[in-house]
């Protein structure tokens, strides 16, 4: 039910046409002071309860970072969705952001979808010529094992269409066209695409259905998921030899997130600005320049192996923990006790090892001063 208030940003869900509007049009969140201990223990026991709370949910939020990757994704997503303004009679290119998990894919993806919403918003403004709601963006996520009906039922939901309950596949996919054209989309993300049905017969119907809406809907489609190229989206693995999946792959551009890396000297020193980034952004009485690009470097890298989602995660949970038991700092003591996502922890010791025993080592070297 929509009474017309906004949604709170911890109650947003994404599927939604008005929680969307809310994620992309709220300001950012404001990052707290951060105060010493002294002023800590100066606050009266609401004040402290209340920073705290705020502390919580910042620590929470505390990304999306600009990192190399993200900007090289969206400077990629920039040029393709830029290039398709070509006229309702001409197919548009599509995208797929395919790559493992726990490299921010959706996150970098949503944050995209965020700037492309306002810019819309800006340019052309919040109604259509036509006097209809403008949605610049129409985001859907897919679930296990979606299949074509399903699909287009949950592409209906977001914009709360009143017949998302009862017709045909083809009914509710002529229904969807109707919104779309309508309130002027121009972006559709599908995240998770490889929840979607992928045996031999229903991959087909994948790509179709896919195809459909790109020659069909004035919009760039962008797909999101995990192994798109081996469920055979663009003409390869078990469907390769299918005429329909290898146009799909014609017409789709397939972009990836790399992990971070210790390798090279370019890769030790994008670590390194990740972790002076998140200092900056941490909010504990007792953190001092350096408290992770200097000491916990190698650690970190350990933890997380060198993917964003696992270090964000450790992260956020060694500040809840640093908040709640005092400790106002993150070191490894603190952070040892600290559980992080499954992947993560069953990489973790055979790097940590080659980084103890120094064969191996996150720290960039000093750059070479210039005589003076």
């Amino acid at each position: 039910m929509n009474d017309g208030s906004v949604p709170q940003p911890g109650n947003l869900a994404l599927s939604r046409k008005e929680d969307f509007k809310a994620f992309a049009e709220s300001p950012r969140r404001s990052q707290p002071d951060v105060l010493t201990r002294k002023q800590l223990k100066s606050l009266p026991t609401q004040a402290r309860a209340d920073y705290d709370r705020e502390r919580r949910r910042w620590h929470a939020n505390i990304g999306p970072v600009k990192t190399p990757q993200l900007t090289e994704l969206h400077e990629d997503l920039w040029d393709i969705v830029d290039s398709n303004e070509q006229d309702g009679d001409k197919a548009k290119g599509a995208v797929a952001v395919d790559a493992f998990p726990g490299l921010g894919k959706t996150t970098s993806v949503l944050a995209f979808a965020r700037d492309f919403h306002q810019r819309e918003i800006e340019e052309s403004g919040a109604f259509t010529s036509q006097g209809h709601e403008r949605i610049p963006v129409w985001r859907v996520g897919l679930t296990g094992n979606t299949g074509m009906k399903d699909l287009n039922r949950a592409m209906l939901e977001f914009f709360g269409h009143p017949g998302q309950m009862r017709g045909t596949t083809a009914q509710f996919g002529r229904r969807v066209l109707d919104c779309v054209l309508s309130c002027d989309v121009r972006l559709v993300v599908l995240d998770d695409l490889h929840f979607l049905k992928w045996g031999q017969k229903s991959g087909i119907e994948v790509s179709n259905h896919l195809k459909w809406i790109a020659n069909e809907f004035p919009v760039t489609l962008l797909m999101v998921g995990v192994e798109l190229a081996k469920k055979g989206l663009f003409g390869e693995g078990t469907n390769g030899r299918d005429t329909a999946l290898a146009q799909t792959g014609r017409r789709t551009t397939r972009l990836g997130l790399r992990p971070f890396t210790i390798d090279t000297e370019a890769g030790r020193r994008e670590w390194r600005q990740m972790l002076l980034a998140l200092e900056q952004r941490v909010v504990l009485a007792d953190k001092h320049p350096g408290m992770l690009a200097d000491e916990l470097s190698d650690y970190l890298f350990a933890r997380s192996t060198g993917h964003i989602g696992s270090l964000m995660t450790l992260i956020n949970r060694s500040c809840q923990r640093a908040v709640r038991t005092g400790a106002e700092r993150l070191d490894q003591d603190l952070m040892d006790q600290v559980k992080n996502d499954e992947a993560s922890e069953a990489a973790r010791l055979e790097l940590q090892t080659a980084l103890e025993k120094k064969r191996l080592t996150s720290r960039p070297r000093p750059r070479s001063r210039r005589p003076a």
